[in-house]
């Protein structure tokens, strides 16, 4: 019985750019079915041998930031229908979490982070490959109100880490990675019509059986 290769979903995009609200919208439509998401953001690498000041130093947007290896390990075995323990990063100490979260293979995969289409390994392991992308203004004022309202941080730091870190590893790193995509959905979750676009394109390859 041949056993059929989970769908892989990559959505990319920069900080505040509305990926997340791209991912529950899809991943909303199918929660009854067989779909999981796995964020970039969990694999940040462990940071347990810094002091904590040093921790609060490190260029949390540039790709040398993700364990890359460990992500791509984890697709692969999921991808193999095999489960794995995906890790927890604890934004309070800035490391990698003692806990782990149980995760079993699902039909769909949605990978989920502003850098997932800039390794080519992990490029080679999606299906379809979709950019959020939504003009600088939007994405800093949405980053402002998230890391105040939900982590406690001051308007000014907020500023200053985005034109210090955030602004020039976009341009650097995050919008280049657009030329990988199959699909540019603009302004994230508030496009209707490229959502209902991409969900029915994944229904169909579900109900066919046929992958891209």
């Amino acid at each position: 019985m041949n056993v059929r290769k989970p769908l892989v979903i990559g959505i990319a995009g920069g900080s505040g750019s509305g990926k997340t609200s791209v991912t529950n919208a899809i991943y909303d439509v199918f929660k009854k079915h067989s779909v999981v998401v796995i964020e970039q953001d969990f694999y940040y690498k462990d940071q347990t041998p810094l002091e904590f000041d040093k921790r609060l130093d490190v260029n949390y947007d540039h790709p040398l930031a993700f364990d890359t290896d460990l992500l791509i390990e984890h697709m692969e075995k999921l991808l193999r229908h095999e489960p794995i323990e995906k890790p927890v990063y604890d934004y309070a100490l800035h490391t990698r979490s003692t806990k782990t979260v149980p995760i079993d293979p699902k039909d769909v995969i949605i990978l989920e982070g502003i850098l997932v289409l800039e390794d080519k390994r992990l490029r080679n392991l999606m299906d379809i490959k979709l950019f959020v992308d939504t003009d600088a203004d939007l994405r800093i004022i949405r980053r402002i109100l998230r890391d105040m309202n939900e982590r406690g941080r001051t308007i000014d730091s907020v500023i200053d880490q985005y034109l210090s870190v955030v602004r020039p590893m976009h341009n650097q790193f995050i919008e280049p990675t657009k030329r990988y995509a199959d699909i540019i959905i603009p302004e994230g979750g508030q496009n209707e019509v490229a959502i209902d676009l991409m969900v029915t394109k994944i229904k169909t390859i579900l109900e066919t059986g046929t992958n891209l």
